[in-house]
C-alpha cells in the first residue's frame, strides 16, 4: 500500500494501534474539506503496531483531546515536504469540554451551560477527576 506524502500539513504519529479512529472522530477531521488519510496497524519497532494520521491542511488541533486520548503521540508539522517542527504531546492537568461527567447528582448534568472541568489526579493511571463533584471519568 502506497499513502502519498504530504506537502503541508500535519502528520500524528505513534498512535496505539486500534486508537486512530477514537482519535480522528474527537478531532472531528470528518469535517475537513481536505485529503484525510488513517492508515492502521502499521509496523512500528517500538510497539509492534501502531496507526498514524495524515492531515494535507495545516490546522489547528486540540491538543489536550490528544493528549488525553493518545498521549503517546507525536505531531509532526510538515512544510514544503519537510519536516518543520516535530512535539510530543502530554497528558493534559486540566480538561474542558472533552469529556463529560457521568454522575447525575453533579451540577454539570443539572444546570445548562457548565463547562465539565476534570482535572489529573493520577497520572501513572490517567485518572481524571470532576472538578465540582469529584466522580472519576
Amino acid at each position: 500500500m502506497k499513502i502519498d506524502p504530504i506537502k503541508n500539513g500535519i502528520v500524528i504519529d505513534h498512535i496505539e494501534a486500534g486508537k486512530g479512529m477514537e482519535v480522528y472522530n474527537f478531532l472531528n477531521l470528518a469535517e475537513l474539506d481536505c485529503t484525510v488519510a488513517l492508515i492502521k496497524n502499521v509496523p512500528s519497532k517500538k510497539t509492534g503496531k501502531k496507526d498514524i494520521i495524515k492531515i494535507d491542511a495545516d490546522i489547528e488541533l486540540d491538543l489536550n483531546v490528544l493528549g488525553y486520548i493518545a498521549p503517546e503521540v507525536t505531531v509532526n508539522i510538515i512544510k514544503d515536504g519537510k519536516t518543520v517542527e516535530k512535539s510530543k504531546v502530554a497528558l493534559p492537568e486540566t480538561l474542558k469540554n472533552v469529556i463529560k461527567c457521568k454522575n447525575p447528582r453533579c451540577i454539570t448534568s443539572v444546570e445548562q451551560g457548565i463547562e465539565h472541568v476534570f482535572t489529573l489526579t493520577d497520572k501513572e493511571k490517567r485518572v481524571y477527576r470532576c472538578i465540582y463533584c469529584e466522580s472519576q471519568a
